[in-house]
């Protein structure tokens, strides 16, 4: 009989790797680029429609597009790893608008979304780097003491 062949690991079931010397400055460093970048895009968003660019003088209803951005900075703050994960999926909707503003918008609309964008990028980026190495370097629940 054939020997069976292993099916393959999902990376989370793998064992937790030993904890390198520089592990917690790297978590560190991504959590607080992930709060930098979603506080500087909650005030890039308030600051775009509200004074840099309006739609109209005196403001604009999308100033609202700031309020979502708001709701997972407890989150982020209080270090959770569920918010990472669904912020690294609602950037993407900020990063369209981005992209869609940047194309059809005169200036100077077109240079704060492509400042969007950027921030965007860097807040998936630092999410995804986050929950990547916390679950990289999570304690094993087999060697946990029970």
């Amino acid at each position: 009989m054939a020997a069976m062949m292993p099916s393959a690991m999902h990376p989370s079931d793998a064992p937790a790797l030993p904890l390198p010397l520089d592990h917690t400055r790297w978590v560190d460093a991504t959590r607080r680029t992930a709060v930098a970048a979603l506080l500087a895009l909650i005030a890039l968003c308030l600051a775009w429609e509200l004074v840099l660019a309006p739609l109209r003088p005196g403001g604009s209803w999308l100033a609202l597009k700031a309020l979502p951005l708001c709701i997972p900075l407890a989150g982020i703050l209080r270090n959770r790893m569920y918010t990472y994960r669904w912020v690294s999926l609602m950037v993407w909707l900020y990063f369209t608008e981005a992209v869609v503003r940047g194309w059809s918008d005169p200036a100077p609309s077109n240079w704060l979304a492509l400042a969007e964008l950027l921030l965007c990028l860097i807040l998936f980026a630092a999410c995804a780097a986050h929950v990547r190495l916390r679950l990289r370097y999570a304690p094993s629940a087999a060697t946990a003491p029970s």
